[in-house]
């Protein structure tokens, strides 16, 4: 598996590559010679004027074209959260060429989990709430960082961050929505992408039952590492473990690689 390759990130609902926060940096220092470029879908950052797409396919299509544009041809790796896994797995669905591996964080699929598992229905008035009650930014992202994190540390310093930039990016209800939509009507294929796939789960996921996870990788039969104590948003609560299981599982899959070619000849 080719190190040259650059690694593209992918936010989920209503999220944009700010969110990151320093893990782009921590990822490429944690895996030396990475390339990270964060994208951002449409309607979400600085793209929120723009009409989310009703369609995972689309948003797909669309990070395929941004990339292109930026002059950046295939092959890429993706790690990838929630509605940006899916769009990952539509993406090595349908262009698996295109891609050397993929992570995919906390996602949640059909037809391998129903809805009430792929969100925990105890969320779904503060999510109603958040799109129809137009609360200030400040509620909102506080309840955002209920909802995905479970991290004890320096949380109002993500929180006035975050609260700053919806001021200045602030993602509509009808863009929330469209993309809601288009979670619920994505249908993942039964079998797996032909793209070598990396699991990561956390156990304590508040907005996703975990169990979702769970399943994709049994049905897939690819591996999955659990986070004990992270909450929705592994790579805000704990990048560190992140980057190290992405490291590990590229060096286990460079020499199970190395190893089919030593047996071929």
């Amino acid at each position: 598996m080719s190190d040259a390759a650059p690694w593209v990130l992918l936010r989920g609902l209503t999220r944009d590559s700010h969110h990151w926060g320093r893990f782009p940096e921590l990822f490429a220092a944690r895996l030396p010679g990475a390339r990270v470029i964060a994208l951002d879908l449409p309607g979400n950052g600085p793209l929120n004027r723009q009409r989310s797409p009703l369609r995972v396919e689309d948003m797909a299509e669309y990070c395929r074209a941004e990339l292109s544009r930026r002059g950046l041809a295939p092959p890429y790796k993706v790690l990838a959260m929630s509605l940006g896994a899916m769009v990952t797995v539509a993406w090595a669905s349908r262009h698996a060429d295109e891609l050397q591996a993929a992570v995919l964080i906390n996602t949640s699929l059909r037809p391998f989990s129903p809805f009430h598992h792929r969100m925990r229905p105890a969320n779904y008035g503060t999510v109603l709430r958040m799109m129809l009650g137009h609360p200030g930014a400040r509620t909102s992202e506080a309840a955002v960082l209920r909802l995905t994190s479970r991290m004890s540390g320096p949380g109002h310093e993500v929180l006035d961050d975050w609260s700053a930039w919806r001021e200045r990016h602030p993602v509509s209800a009808a863009n929330a929505l469209r993309q809601i939509l288009a979670a619920a009507r994505y249908r993942a294929p039964r079998a797996a992408p032909a793209v070598p796939l990396l699991i990561l789960n956390s156990a304590r996921d508040g907005l996703v039952d975990p169990r979702c996870s769970q399943r994709l990788a049994q049905a897939w039969q690819c591996p999955v590492e659990v986070h004990p104590g992270a909450g929705h948003d592994l790579p805000l609560d704990d990048g560190e473990w992140v980057a190290r299981q992405v490291r590990e599982w590229l060096y286990t899959e460079r020499l199970s690689s190395q190893d089919s070619i030593f047996r071929s000849r």
